[in-house]
């Protein structure tokens, strides 16, 4: 079976606009298949859009792409708006062109300055297929599920926030609930195995740089690997760590790596982080890997945006914003 080039997405705890980079990226790199690690919410202002796009994408069946131009089962929408921007947007409210151009439908011409709504039996172009993915469950869905009293005080109100912001929405509410409730806290596919946190302790356990001079821990970590190779994030720092003792920290967009000796050395890959980097970056972070090649991807987003977001909201603490413009 081939194994689809996947991106594999870590905490992106509520940051809309750096999860919005990180799509349209992956989606240009030509990623057939979604992974999240967890954490999708906590810290940041706008959780119900990440669980949006997770329960869109993350899905553990093939599937048409939800944000391609065309609907789910691969046949042209009914009706397309194309509204004054020159945007045209589809049932669903996602906007499919945003070239400012004007698009033909048959015929039915829409331009700038207008409003033109067009019901169309014509075919569209073939919409992307996405492969089957997953999504795991992070220690902030457990706090929201939970309890939230072992996080420190700047955490734990983010945690009660989000908790009140998801019950915002009534009509989605309850499918936010089920979906975060039935996340597992590890998983695996053929090649690689997936947790939050570490594989001995899928949701909570960290794994940082430093450990690899606790050789013990290390030991123990690679003891509960399922796979040759293990996806974790939690600590927000991205790095490769060999089971021979030796790692690597990528200082941005690098590889793609050849990982062709998992046999005889096996791997635990943090990705990093899409919404909160903690490595000193501020630009965001997340993996591909097409099962035999790796690649770390950091890429810039509009930070200011994000933290006027989190200041917008009384309930989250300012410090929550000044982070993110030092990635720390």
């Amino acid at each position: 079976m081939p194994y689809h080039l996947t991106a594999i997405l870590s905490d992106l705890h509520g940051n809309r606009p750096a999860l919005e980079v990180a799509l349209a990226d992956a989606r240009v790199r030509g990623v057939k298949r979604f992974v999240c690690l967890g954490d999708m919410v906590g810290y940041g202002a706008e959780p119900r859009f990440c669980l949006d796009a997770v329960m869109r994408l993350c899905v553990p069946a093939p599937r048409w792409d939800p944000l391609s131009p065309s609907a789910d089962d691969g046949h042209a929408p009914t009706k397309i708006v194309i509204d004054r921007s020159g945007a045209a947007i589809d049932q669903s409210g996602l906007a499919i062109d945003q070239t400012g151009v004007a698009i033909d439908v048959d015929g039915v011409e829409g331009r700038n300055g207008e409003d033109t709504t067009v019901a169309f039996p014509v075919p569209k172009p073939t919409p992307d297929r996405l492969e089957g993915g997953l999504c795991l469950k992070g220690n902030h869905e457990e706090a929201l599920l939970y309890s939230a009293d072992d996080f420190n005080p700047k955490a734990r109100a983010a945690i009660e926030w989000t908790r009140d912001e998801i019950n915002r929405d009534p009509e989605r509410s309850e499918a936010y609930w089920d979906f975060l409730g039935g996340l597992k806290a590890s998983d695996c596919d053929d090649l690689a195995m997936f947790a939050h946190g570490s594989p001995r302790e899928p949701v909570r356990e960290y794994v940082l740089p430093r450990d690899v001079r606790d050789t013990q821990k290390m030991r123990a970590l690679f003891a509960h690997l399922e796979r040759p190779l293990c996806f974790i994030g939690h600590s927000h720092v991205p790095a490769v760590y060999f089971e021979d003792g030796s790692y690597f920290m990528p200082k941005g967009t690098e590889g793609p790596f050849l990982l062709d000796e998992l046999a005889s050395n096996r791997a635990i890959i943090n990705v990093g982080s899409v919404g909160q980097p903690r490595d000193g970056d501020p630009r965001l972070s997340y993996a591909l890997f097409d099962g035999k090649e790796l690649t770390f991807v950091r890429l810039e987003y509009d930070v200011e945006a994000a933290a006027a977001a989190i200041r917008a909201v009384s309930e989250l603490p300012d410090y929550l914003a000044e982070r993110l413009a030092v990635g720390r």
